[in-house]
């Protein structure tokens, strides 16, 4: 129940004490112990489950136990598919990790190579994305890998999602075939199997949610809503007005679309701060919105899927998916970002009348409990006119607006499930007027969407 009941060392202990990390998680506690006899693990949990102590307890305790110092060079690496993920999972390894002796480093990108490969050949403990893991491989030439001790592949089916699978197969050729390996992935795919029969040997299978009834925790209440396309704004930020106390997600399909609708709701002032997280901007600026977010007490966070992976932002009360996700997966690791760690949460989607169907019942397959419920429209404050105004006045902001009807056009349409995603169904027309474009241009979209 608690980690002083595993065998753990003192500074391990003491590590995680400060951190305040006492009660372990399923996850945690399936994984350490076998783990900590040094055999392979191929786990699978919900996403907010605890899985980065998961690894870094036994991580931290291997190289403790084998005396590693910093002329042994590395001994433990963790890939991880994001930046995000990679520094925040720094940040908890330099907590727990605080009275080992160990050096830690992290490789994402974003700055120098030649300042990275000056620090990379005294580190023990290194935190990675592939792509830059893969080119000190290849450009660092005293850059060795030839002891390492444990490989652990953090969200192993998003980094193969994102395309690093060549990647990843020439990382591991590069590795030891002699050491101990961690493979943790939300999903099961053939992909992610083929990826496990590569990398680990004889493993221990740690499901902690395959007898579960449902995918999400029961500590989330999940619930949709229907409405047309144009009201979509509008019942945002009615609900931003009613809830300014709160902390929110709120996911969109691109990052024009964040751009755009992050921009006019600040000129529109909802009464809390808005934040804006997408892929665009540079490393530096993401990790300054990350931070403040996370620090603030009440405000709502803007944001593509970039946010929906692994990344930890404590006390989020409420998710709201302004556009569809692109299928069940992708809700779940939404949503996961509330409720976390048996906390409670909510969560909020918006969908058009088009996609109702076909995503319920894609939710009710993957054990997602997910309620309808309508919404008075007395209750929705009506942003139109103020929206146009400021379009008016605002010739860059007008252009964010087409750029942002275009790509969401363009998100639609290239979406593989067409039960969902039909851009033949949607409302165009009344979707433009809202953004006050030049009806010649809305209708030359709206006749050459085909070609989008």
């Amino acid at each position: 129940q608690r980690f002083s009941d595993f065998p753990l060392s003192k500074k391990t202990l003491k590590g995680l004490q400060e951190a305040q990390y006492r009660l372990v998680t399923e996850i945690q506690r399936q994984t350490i112990g076998l783990a900590l006899q040094g055999k392979d693990v191929l786990g699978a949990a919900k996403t907010g489950s605890g899985k980065t102590l998961a690894f870094i307890v036994p991580a931290l305790e291997l190289l403790y136990r084998h005396q590693w110092t910093s002329a042994d060079g590395l001994g433990v690496l963790v890939i991880s598919p994001t930046r995000e993920l990679a520094y925040q999972t720094f940040k908890v390894l330099r907590k727990v990790g605080r009275n080992h002796e160990f050096s830690a480093g992290l490789i994402i990108g974003g700055k120098d190579l030649k300042e990275e490969s000056e620090r990379i050949h005294n580190i023990n403990m290194l935190i990675c994305t592939p792509g830059r893991l893969l080119q000190h491989m290849d450009e660092t030439s005293y850059f060795y890998a030839s002891d390492l001790q444990m490989l652990v592949l953090d969200e192993a089916d998003r980094i193969l999602d994102m395309g690093f699978a060549d990647t990843m197969n020439a990382i591991i050729e590069n590795l030891p075939k002699k050491r101990q390996t961690l493979l943790f992935s939300a999903t099961q795919t053939k992909s992610v199997k083929d990826l496990a029969r590569l990398s680990l040997k004889d493993p221990e299978y740690v499901w902690v949610h395959e007898k579960a009834k449902f995918s999400t925790p029961a500590t989330l209440d999940q619930n949709y809503v229907v409405c047309e396309l144009q009201q979509k704004v509008n019942m945002l930020y009615s609900f931003l007005r009613n809830h300014l106390k709160k902390k929110s997600i709120v996911f969109f399909a691109s990052c024009k679309e964040v751009q755009y609708l992050f921009r006019v709701f600040c000129k529109l002032q909802p009464g809390l701060p808005v934040l804006a997280l997408h892929g665009k901007q540079h490393q530096m600026k993401r990790m300054e919105v990350y931070t403040c977010f996370v620090r603030k007490k009440a405000a709502v966070l803007f944001a593509t899927d970039i946010a929906a992976r692994g990344l930890d932002f404590p006390a989020v009360n409420w998710v709201i998916q302004f556009d569809c996700p692109e299928d069940a997966n992708t809700y779940i690791h939404r949503v996961g970002r509330t409720a976390r760690y048996k906390e409670g949460g909510e969560a909020l989607l918006l969908l058009l009348p088009s996609e109702e169907k076909g995503m319920v019942e894609q939710l009710s397959q993957r054990k997602v409990p997910v309620s309808e419920i309508k919404i008075n429209p007395e209750k929705i404050t009506d942003i139109q006119k103020r929206m146009q105004a400021f379009l008016a006045q605002d010739q860059e902001l007008k252009d964010k607006a087409q750029r942002c009807f275009v790509s969401y056009l363009r998100s639609v349409y290239l979406m593989k499930n067409k039960e969902v995603f039909d851009v033949f169904r949607l409302p165009l027309a009344e979707y433009a007027l809202e953004k006050t474009l030049k009806t010649e241009g809305t209708f030359a979209i709206y006749n050459r969407r085909q070609n989008l």
